[in-house]
């Protein structure tokens, strides 16, 4: 139901703040509205109980286990938000001049100094709003770096086919063409074919380590190398950046930009669409490239020390502006919050208990019969069944699996992703989960495998439970409708 539904004319909540006639708004009467918006008529105990049930039907990290690989589903500490909350913080103007500011400033300097001994980079900017922007802002500053050295032929992007589908389309957005290289099935880049692929055309790789397969790319230095010898240059996606904090570091495997979801791996909850981070971190040379506005600090005669942000006087050669002003704030106070909690002890913590969780589960995957998609080697901070051998032999799919799950109280993994492997579950625990919930969904995906044998038209027909039952995919997406029409 939706809460237009609940709706009677006439019918409001007491007002508990002053009145909108009594407020000037500076608004110039011949854009005033001139009818009341058609808003729901609705007391307040109805609002709080409508949105109550509609928050209770929602699967969430606070209710439920939710391994979704390559999100780093994982609990964050309310502290966090509460902090990020306080009234000089969230009642700051965006316009507010430097020198009032001083205090969110020295946080985000901070921030940014962090970011910047965790990954091994030399300089960061805190402005892109996403983990694609972030992307966007990190392949840009390639472009610039060449364009800047009057290396125009360098108009080439390579991608491994194990990479985040969002590499290519990035790529694509700057102006590259976007060359695939080939995964090993030991889940390592085929380091002979970028051998052959490099050349004068090559900007650049774009990678994931860990990668998306759940392992560790082992030949990151041959691969350095290779790229930096033909005078291309590495970025680094970092969207697997939880599985390696304070144990090696992008910079130090060779990287040369990096975007850092700070919303994955620094305590603001990813998903739904909300808002995000892409935080960016370059080598020294790029340093000039940075998208703007980057926090300074310099000496003060009054103070000791002061912030500002620097603008395009300082850094001529900058990317520009990705947004009217730096980021989101929220986000980076979180980001910053929950890394002064972790502290560098903390940080090993969060990559220690990630890769043991991850590990349990895929020993337990493995004892309990299912496939592994890479039988040989460690996980990272995640790993891959590949439930191909039940789709041929019982006649259900990776996404009868996911959808059963939400009927047995666990959202599902991500599906068919990387799409290298068939009927693909691809399975994060992250550091924050128990070892029950652990035990809990590995039971899960067992009974599923069991009733896929006895009655698989119970997978087909998943999920019963649920407010919303199974949906034509396809249709949703090339036919969504959200618009309300009325009794």
């Amino acid at each position: 139901m939706l809460i237009f539904e609940h709706s009677s004319p006439g019918r409001k909540g007491a007002p508990q703040s002053p009145s909108a006639e009594a407020m000037p708004t500076g608004i110039p009467e011949n854009l005033l509205r001139k009818n009341s918006a058609s808003l729901p008529e609705v007391s307040e105990l109805q609002a709080v109980r409508h949105y109550t049930r509609l928050s209770q039907k929602n699967f969430s990290i606070d209710t439920e286990f939710y391994p979704l690989g390559s999100c780093t589903m994982k609990y964050n500490p309310r502290a966090c938000n509460t902090l990020a909350m306080l009234p000089g913080f969230l009642d700051a103007h965006p316009l507010t001049p430097d020198e009032q500011n001083q205090g969110f400033l020295a946080c985000m300097f901070d921030l940014q100094s962090m970011l910047c001994e965790a990954t091994g980079m030399a300089a960061f900017s805190l402005a892109p709003m996403a983990g694609a922007q972030g992307e966007f802002a990190g392949v840009a500053m390639i472009g610039a770096y060449h364009r800047s050295r009057g290396d125009d032929a360098r108009r080439e992007i390579l991608v491994p086919d194990a990479a985040h589908g969002t590499n290519p389309a990035t790529a694509v957005m700057c102006g590259f063409t976007v060359r695939e290289i080939p995964t090993l099935d030991n889940g390592d880049v085929d380091l002979e074919a970028l051998q052959q692929a490099v050349g004068p055309q090559t900007a650049g790789l774009m990678l994931t380590n860990p990668s998306t397969l759940g392992v560790f790319e082992r030949n990151i230095e041959a691969i350095a190398r290779v790229i930096h010898e033909a005078g291309g240059l590495l970025y680094y996606d970092g969207a697997n950046l939880n599985a390696i904090l304070g144990k090696i570091r992008p910079g130090d495997m060779g990287f040369d930009v990096i975007h850092s979801n700070l919303h994955k791996t620094f305590s603001t909850p990813h998903g739904g669409g909300g808002p995000g981070s892409g935080a960016v971190g370059v080598a020294e040379r790029l340093k000039p490239f940075l998208p703007l506005p980057v926090v300074t600090k310099e000496a003060d005669t009054q103070r000791g020390e002061s912030y500002r942000y620097l603008t395009a006087s300082d850094r001529p050669q900058s990317i520009g502006r990705l947004s009217a002003f730096m980021g989101n704030p929220g986000v980076l106070l979180r980001a910053y919050i929950y890394m002064r909690f972790l502290g560098r002890e903390g940080m090993v913590r969060v990559a220690e208990f990630a890769t043991l969780n991850a590990n349990y589960m895929m020993a337990e995957a493995k004892r309990r019969g299912f496939t592994l998609a890479i039988d040989n080697r460690r996980a990272s901070h995640e790993f891959i069944i590949t439930l191909k051998n039940e789709a041929r032999d019982y006649h259900v799919s990776a996404m009868d699996f996911a959808k059963r799950l939400l009927d047995l109280g666990y959202h599902a993994p991500t599906t068919y992703f990387p799409l290298l492997v068939p009927e693909c579950l691809l399975i994060e625990p992250t550091e924050s989960e128990a070892r029950e919930a652990l035990d809990g969904f590995m039971d899960a995906l067992e009974q599923i495998r069991n009733e896929a044998q006895e009655t698989p038209e119970l997978l087909h027909a998943a999920p019963q439970t649920l407010p919303v039952k199974r949906l034509d995919e396809v249709r949703a997406a090339r036919q969504l409708d959200l618009a309300y029409k009325g009794r």
